[in-house]
């Protein structure tokens, strides 16, 4: 059973993994190991699945109308689709930072941080303490500690995407995801978050969608690979260490996409 979130960083794996939206199979016996305190960046294409894994990984495939699933997913060894568990739960320790910055417009950045607290019913004792760390650990305190009280909506929106990393950090995830945090943001933003990953990774395991292949070296200590031929289901290429995947990958297909080859 899937219960309020331990402290630490935990393993999440992905066993047989198949994905369906109405009758078209969109993915396909995905089997990857996601390590503990470690950074996972998945890369392929655009349309060969990535996404959609990613948010099989913290239960919001099954928000999609039609959307099917098989397979398991295991958190520290426990099935998060197992009878009995609650998508919320599952959601509490497994955090997720979409591509556009989504913070709470009028609601000020203090409370943006609390307010996933807010919505799990997760309890608090020092609020304001929770506030710093979780800002720190999203490198926006320095930047925003004499007004707490202003909109999160009048940020910057590499800003809005720290602080949107604050708010799920606030909550004590084990795991948490990201969907190309990066892709709308300028380079100082993007170095700024990439710097936020790194010293976050040895607290949380983090499991990053990225296209950009320089900001998976940078970041991932593991790669995965996913491709999708014409009118067929993604699938996991290859997977493996990062500097294998870049260096000296198996399959000729990784070698050619991750040296910009096509895709």
């Amino acid at each position: 059973m899937i219960g309020g979130p331990p402290p630490g960083a935990a393993t999440l794996e992905s066993r047989g993994v198949a994905a369906w939206f109405g009758d078209r199979l969109v993915l396909e016996d995905v089997s990857l190991h996601m390590p503990a305190r470690e950074v996972t960046a998945l890369i392929g294409p655009s349309g060969c699945g990535k996404s959609t894994f990613l948010r099989i990984l913290n239960r919001m495939h099954e928000l999609v109308p039609n959307a099917g699933l098989a397979g398991e997913v295991l958190l520290d060894g426990t099935d998060i689709y197992a009878d009995g568990t609650r998508a919320q739960q599952v959601r509490l320790r497994i955090g997720m930072v979409f591509q556009k910055p989504n913070p709470f417009p009028a609601m000020s950045i203090k409370d943006n941080v609390l307010a996933g607290l807010k919505l799990a019913g997760v309890k608090c004792d020092d609020k304001d303490q929770l506030v710093e760390r979780s800002l720190e650990r999203a490198g926006l305190w320095r930047e925003v500690r004499d007004r707490l009280g202003a909109p999160g909506g009048a940020l910057s929106g590499g800003q809005q995407q720290r602080l949107c990393i604050a708010r799920s950090l606030a909550v004590r995830p084990n795991v948490l995801l990201m969907d190309e945090p990066c892709s709308a943001l300028d380079p100082t933003s993007t170095r700024r978050i990439e710097q936020t990953i790194a010293e976050i990774g040895h607290e949380v395991t983090v499991v990053i969608v990225t296209h950009n292949m320089q900001q998976a070296q940078r970041v991932s200590d593991h790669c995965a690979f996913f491709l999708a031929a014409e009118n067929e289901p993604g699938r996991v290429v290859e997977h493996g260490p990062t500097e294998k995947i870049f260096s000296d990958p198996e399959d000729p297909r990784t070698h050619d996409y991750v040296h910009g080859r096509f895709g």
